[in-house]
């Protein structure tokens, strides 16, 4: 019950964390896959040295179709980061967080045909109000034109394969703590990147670890690991509409720390979404629970398990 009771602020507390990775990617002095790569080679013993001094010995390597789910997971991750960061390189900004986080509505929607049942009108109010926000923040800079095309399909993608992670990881755990789960599919995400790196254009090796450093240990370690942590005590809804809070304070980091301008309608596009959150939290807007329907392993709080 506790942790259930937490869940939803520790996710949010992941996603904001997550929100400063493009900032070290752009920091970083090696190239958009390479940055991927040492995203997760670095976050991968980070992981299971955490998971040694908080559980008191390294993870058993999972067998079965834990073991496969993880595989997954690792491979969904590794192309969701890999689709993004290219896409990032071939799109405008505005784009690649307007498409790139399409996982907001994704999760969400597969919930709803897991389940069988439309939204509430509260639930369906919610999902609106993000929409608009996600829109009307990136919307003044966003634009269609045939040289984004490539770019906006690529981020799109990635979208599609965070949530397939999502997805994936909420089975994968089967009796594996949630920093377990996270480090295996992190080391299996990187076994997946490492030849793409190589192979691909791009500095490999930096002359300054400090940015990837800090990319492994916020993004990887800690959202990451706050967000797989409780995704099962979360309706998809939730947790899709929670994941909006990274283009939110991404905004502010650009104002922070770029001098970008926030202007009246960015603020209202990011008012709207911190409406959306505040509303996926009230009774009124709650889901039919997964866990009813389907297998533990889907979602619930007493399921063995961003």
């Amino acid at each position: 019950m506790g942790a259930a009771r937490y869940a939803f602020p520790l996710f949010l507390l992941g996603s904001i964390i997550l929100s400063a990775g493009p900032l070290f990617v752009r920091l970083a002095d090696v190239g958009a896959i390479q940055s991927a790569f040492w995203r997760l080679a670095i976050g991968a013993p980070l992981l299971l040295l955490l998971v040694r001094s908080v559980e008191g010995r390294f993870p058993a390597l999972p067998q079965g179709k834990s073991a496969l789910w993880l595989v997954l997971g690792g491979l969904f991750f590794a192309a969701d980061l890999g689709s993004w960061h290219l896409g990032i390189e071939r799109t405008t900004l505005a784009n690649s967080t307007l498409l790139g986080n399409a996982t907001a509505f994704l999760f969400p929607i597969w919930g709803y045909l897991v389940v069988r049942r439309w939204p509430t009108p509260v639930a369906g109010l919610a999902l609106m109000l993000a929409a608009a926000g996600i829109v009307t923040l990136a919307g003044q800079s966003a634009s269609v034109s045939p040289a984004n095309l490539r770019g906006d399909l690529l981020c799109l993608l990635a979208a599609v394969f965070y949530t397939a992670y999502l997805i994936v990881m909420n089975k994968a755990r089967a009796g594996l703590s949630a920093l377990s789960a996270l480090a295996f599919a992190t080391s299996a995400g990187a076994l997946f990147l490492l030849p793409v790196a190589l192979l691909n254009g791009g500095a490999f090796w930096p002359t300054d670890w400090t940015p990837l450093l800090l990319l492994a240990l916020s993004s990887q370690v800690a959202g990451q690991g706050l967000i797989i942590y409780a995704l099962p005590h979360l309706s998809p809804l939730a947790s899709g509409v929670g994941l909006l809070v990274q283009p939110l304070f991404s905004a502010l980091l650009g104002f922070l720390w770029f001098s970008e301008i926030l202007t009246s309608i960015d603020i209202a596009g990011m008012a709207m979404i911190f409406v959306a959150i505040l509303l996926v939290r009230r009774p009124s807007a709650a889901e039919p629970r997964i866990e009813k329907r389907v297998p533990p392993s889907l979602g619930g709080a007493q399921a063995p398990d961003r």
